[in-house]
């Protein structure tokens, strides 16, 4: 940081913040006590940027009438934003675009949705779980269809099989048994592994904001993909959490039910710790014993990203900082700092460890907003780390992907999702419908050239 060779202040009767600048834009943030100017306290906080200073020039020390040596810096509270305007220009990238484990799984979802929905209605599973179409065609917007269900059921095969019905010959469909075989191993994975689906519910409950950690059902549901909870666990909350000691259900205001987490049952000595704690301590670089340690976030460079050697700089005074764990009390950071947006980067990077695919469309971030603490422009979280994050724009929305989970070479760098194998699965049946239907129209094709050439032949 670089103190003014010419140092004045900024004061008003308004406000007790102090605010320097240097003409390298480097910004240092002190808190002022004036015992002989009891009209400069005040609880407001302003910052001030070089065009405003150029104005204030008046308000010199001398009018003032105060030293810079009277202003008490606070190591243990001094809060600095060393560079504000840090801009970095988003580079696409082909690898994280191709990657279908995240892209097809947009599409994935509405077909397990309609394949949990057939087995759960299905009075004949001797017969492939058959249902007529009278029984899904008005449910589209329930299965997040926007077309007709016919239509849709017909463009996955591989899934779902067509075949006339007893009655008047209307079409019903019934499962493959390819997606019965898959479902029964998706089945069999939420019953091994429920605790460790719920563990992961959990530590999204004890990053949010607040002493009490709560939050709303509501928006668990809308995350119920992305953490990988089965259909049952939203049918039916207390009985699927039922032994799971710290997950409760309670009720909040207005009637709206949430779940909790009961920190008496977590202990007082048990402290959570994060991916990128466990990973230090693995590596000896962290001990969990102070709490100004440093731990660097892992970078992944893409391929021809270059950055300004003055936003080079601001990144490694940033990776410098302390590292702030998600699941810490946060309430004594100064929210425009470096040390609050290291503490915002740090939780994303959770977050999306405890996702199945590790990343995350950037709606549901923003929806999260309010509970988890996070700043009203989180999207520059991401657009300011793409060492760390990339921001893809495939399928006409934008998904925020962790590159440490498609990029680390280290071993269990994180953690695998227990459904993300059998998601692949799906995926990979889900692209055996594409070859079923070019198959059929190549089919087809032939056998209306070979009638033609019968047609033309002379009797």
């Amino acid at each position: 940081m670089y103190l003014l060779s010419h140092p004045f202040c900024l004061c008003s009767s308004f406000r007790r913040n102090l605010f320097l600048t240097s003409y390298s834009e480097h910004w240092i943030f002190a808190k002022l006590e004036v015992a002989k100017y009891p009209k400069l306290v005040n609880n407001l906080q302003t910052e001030f940027k070089p065009r405003d200073l150029l104005a204030a020039v008046h308000f010199s020390l001398a009018r003032a009438n105060f030293s810079l040596s009277g202003i008490p810096l606070f190591p243990s509270s001094l809060q600095i934003r060393t560079y504000v305007q840090v801009y970095m220009k988003w580079k696409k990238d082909s690898y994280f675009d191709s990657i279908d484990a995240i892209h097809k799984s947009l599409h994935l979802k509405p077909i397990i949705t309609l394949k949990n929905f057939i087995i759960s209605s299905s009075s004949s599973p001797e017969d492939n779980y058959a249902v007529p179409i009278s029984a899904l065609s008005k449910k589209g917007s329930e299965f997040g269809i926007n077309i007709k269900v016919a239509r849709f059921l017909r463009s996955y095969p591989s899934f779902f099989e067509e075949f006339k019905g007893p009655l008047y010959d209307l079409p019903w469909f019934r499962l493959t048994q390819k997606a019965i075989d898959l479902d029964k191993e998706e089945r069999l994975v939420y019953q091994e592994f429920r605790d460790d689906i719920l563990g992961r519910l959990a530590k999204l409950i004890l990053m949010s904001s607040g002493s009490r950690k709560v939050l709303p059902l509501k928006i668990i549901k809308g995350l119920q993909w992305q953490l990988g909870l089965p259909d049952e666990f939203l049918t039916n909350p207390p009985e699927y959490i039922e032994g799971y000691g710290s997950l409760k259900v309670v009720d909040l205001e207005n009637g709206i039910k949430g779940f909790a987490v009961d920190l008496e049952e977590e202990g007082n000595d048990h402290k959570v710790l994060s991916t990128l704690q466990r990973n230090a301590m693995k590596r000896g670089e962290y001990s969990g014993n102070n709490k100004n340690e440093t731990i660097a976030f892992p970078l992944f460079p893409s391929k021809g990203l270059r950055l300004k050697q003055k936003i080079k700089d601001w990144l490694h005074e940033f990776q410098n900082l302390p590292y702030v764990s998600p699941y810490d009390d946060f309430s004594d950071l100064n929210p425009d700092s470096d040390l609050s947006e290291k503490r915002v980067v740090g939780l994303l990077h959770e977050l999306l460890c405890l996702f199945v695919e590790h990343c995350v469309e950037r709606k549901y971030v923003i929806s999260l907003r309010k509970y988890l603490g996070l700043p009203q422009k989180i999207h520059r979280a991401f657009e300011r780390h793409p060492h760390m994050f990339y921001l893809s724009f495939k399928n006409r929305t934008v998904t925020a992907i962790l590159k440490e989970a498609y990029c680390c070479d280290e071993v269990a760098a994180i953690d695998p999702h227990p459904l993300a194998a059998v998601r692949k699965k799906y995926v990979d049946l889900m692209k055996e419908s594409g070859n079923i239907l070019r198959s059929r129209r190549s089919n087809g094709s032939r056998s209306n050239h070979q009638q033609d050439e019968d047609d033309s032949k002379p009797c």
